[in-house]
């Protein structure tokens, strides 16, 4: 029997996320508002609500260091400097230049945010194709969707690795060793793909040409003395995070040490830079974390979990497609980091009923939410920052256009991770 606790704890949840998947109010404010609704209802205490955020404490920390160092780095015109050097690399050719954007947007974004990656290199995109005088949407296609793909690759390079890896226990290896094979193959397929759709439209002159080769990337260098030093600092929690299991230092602990190093350094004012962290972010994600936790408390969890077992018969492998295929179709439409949260849940329920390496599950979850991103232009918070940007430009990209190549990409990316699933687990 439904008691009050429980059909009010799943109003809430229906009701949150569908403000959240709207729009119409800030997502931050939708999580904050539903977790509070959790507590002023009695379906989680406060000292539960405050456990629930404790316990995912390491990756706001983490965040929140990230995103004081990438402020900072984003000032020296590092990421301009390395846009143009590539298009020259490229030797104007438009057809290399979206190939070699999207493998450095990959790359880029496995290591740092994947908004700030697009926000960074997507103006610069803009500003070659029209230099070459062609239409941006081939190389603002290719850099969003390979943010989404390249993030996959790292614990740090997408929110839902960075919820999948607090809850499994994963390590920052563990993600590279695990699904970075399977990024670089989704990667060249990518962009293999896009060359082929966007080939004709592909054709410039030799004069656009040179115009590429003429640009002086040093001009966009504004101070390459803290590019040095950010560089430093940069590389130093890059190795933090990479031999933090012999270490033992948390991965939070090198972020924000790192933050702080390089805003001692840099003399930049830490009131400046802590501007820049994206609270919103942040909250949205305490809020979600209260959120889930009062669902679990009315055994919501517990019953989805019964269902996918029962609907799987047990079968391990049947159950890893089904949660890779699901999660590919409904983050893209429920928000990557709301839905991970969610089933980050139901297979801690369910993992306990199957014998064998349950990892699988966690894998194909992570592959599911950060791949599946890429399916819709609200799918992940990258999408919407270089839609935002192309409008700027002048250069709008709609919901069906994108959603035209963004199913087409997913779908790849989820026949892929099948058939990698399968192989190799």
């Amino acid at each position: 029997m439904l008691t009050f606790k429980i059909i009010a704890g799943i109003i809430i949840f229906i009701l949150t996320f569908s403000m959240i998947i709207s729009e119409k109010v800030p997502p931050s404010l939708s999580a904050i508002i539903g977790g509070g609704a959790m507590i002023i209802l009695r379906i989680i205490d406060e000292h539960e609500a405050l456990l629930a955020i404790s316990r995912n404490l390491e990756i706001l920390l983490l965040l929140m260091g990230l995103m004081m160092i990438v402020s900072i780095m984003s000032e020296t015109g590092m990421f301009q400097y390395l846009s143009i050097k590539v298009a020259q690399k490229a030797k104007g050719d438009p057809v290399r230049i979206m190939a070699f954007l999207g493998l450095g947007t990959a790359i880029c974004s496995a290591f740092l945010d994947n908004v700030t990656t697009v926000l960074l290199v997507a103006p610069i995109s803009i500003l070659l194709a029209e230099q070459l005088k062609i239409k941006s949407l081939p190389f603002l296609i290719v850099e969003i969707f390979s943010a989404n793909i390249g993030g996959a690759a790292t614990l740090i390079g997408d929110p839902p690795n960075l919820i999948i890896g607090s809850m499994a226990g994963f390590k920052f290896n563990d993600f590279i060793y695990n699904l970075a094979p399977l990024v670089i193959i989704n990667l060249a397929v990518l962009i293999f793909t896009m060359v082929f759709i966007f080939k004709d439209q592909m054709d410039v002159s030799r004069v656009s040409k040179a115009k590429i080769m003429e640009m002086e990337a040093e001009r966009v260098i504004k101070d390459k003395d803290l590019l040095i030093k950010s560089m430093v600092v940069f590389i130093l929690v890059i190795t933090g995070f990479l031999t933090h299991t012999s270490t033992g230092l948390g991965l939070a602990t090198i972020s924000i040490m790192g933050a702080g190093m390089l805003i001692l350094i840099s003399k930049k004012s830490p009131e400046e830079i802590f501007n820049h962290i994206e609270w919103p972010t942040i909250f949205f994600l305490s809020g979600l974390f209260v959120l889930v936790d009062g669902i679990e408390n009315i055994g919501v969890i517990e019953r989805i979990g019964e269902h996918v077992v029962n609907m799987t018969d047990g079968n391990l492998n049947f159950t890893a497609i089904l949660t890779l295929w699901f999660s590919s179709l409904l983050s893209p439409f429920m928000g990557a980091v709301p839905y991970t949260i969610s089933f980050a849940k139901v297979i801690t329920e369910i993992s306990p009923n199957f014998s064998g390496n349950t990892n699988i599950l966690w894998w194909s979850l992570s592959l599911g939410a950060c791949l599946g991103g890429n399916m819709t232009i609200v799918g992940a918070a990258a999408n919407v920052v270089g839609a935002g940007i192309a409008s700027k430009s002048g250069n709008p990209i709609t919901f069906k256009e994108f959603f035209k190549y963004g199913s087409l990409v997913v779908l790849q990316s989820a026949i892929l991770s099948t058939i990698y699933i399968l192989l190799r687990y």
